[in-house]
């Protein structure tokens, strides 16, 4: 049986490309995998708190000491990155916000980058722990920032590869809906092609 986890980030509800990328996956992967299970966490109607100083003091505070808030903070981190552990495969849509990721998708990474859990530090530097799992990232956005002039500001794909790679989250494919704000025929374009990239993905 596989799991795949599905992690949904824009705050477009209604219309959100991301979101109709990342359901075409699941379509696809289900139907290729009969036993899979998946789960699914919408940061946008299951809100995951931003980093403040209750996860903080929870995260280098001693267990027998952390205060009742703390302890929560931790308790969440910890189902968060279970959540990931248990998963196969993680499949995560994303928006671009003003050059990078949604904020809610920021508090989400922000749970599950954790010295001793998901990553430790050697004498050879720091290493990922959550090795051999397949992620899968649909990412949108108004503009074309995978290649061009804007390419510079495209803080959304490198940064999930980083932060994602650092907890050794590796094996990363990406399909991309650019210039959706180029114009209908432009926008038709980006999301006929990204589908046909979904479709094409080996599952």
């Amino acid at each position: 049986m596989t799991q795949v986890l599905v992690i949904e980030s824009s705050a477009n509800l209604a219309s959100s490309v991301s979101r109709d990328l990342t359901k075409a996956f699941l379509a696809g992967y289900t139907a290729a995998h009969a036993d899979t299970t998946v789960v699914t966490h919408d940061l946008v109607t299951d809100t995951v708190p931003h980093l403040g100083v209750d996860l903080i003091g929870g995260f280098f505070g001693k267990p027998e000491a952390l205060t009742e808030a703390q302890a929560a903070a931790i308790a969440l981190s910890d189902k968060l990155i279970g959540q990931v552990e248990a998963a196969d495969v993680v499949a995560i849509g994303a928006a671009m916000y003003n050059f990078s990721i949604p904020s809610t998708l920021k508090a989400w990474i922000d749970h599950i980058l954790r010295a001793g859990r998901t990553f430790k530090y050697t004498e050879n530097g720091p290493q990922g722990l959550l090795t051999g799992k397949k992620v899968f990232l649909f990412l949108a956005s108004g503009g074309i920032y995978s290649d061009g002039p804007y390419k510079p500001y495209d803080f959304q794909e490198t940064y999930l590869r980083a932060a994602l790679g650092f907890i050794g989250l590796t094996d990363v494919t990406v399909v991309r809906a650019e210039g959706l704000a180029l114009g209908p025929d432009a926008a038709a374009k980006a999301v006929a092609d990204a589908k046909a990239a979904v479709a094409a993905l080996s599952l």
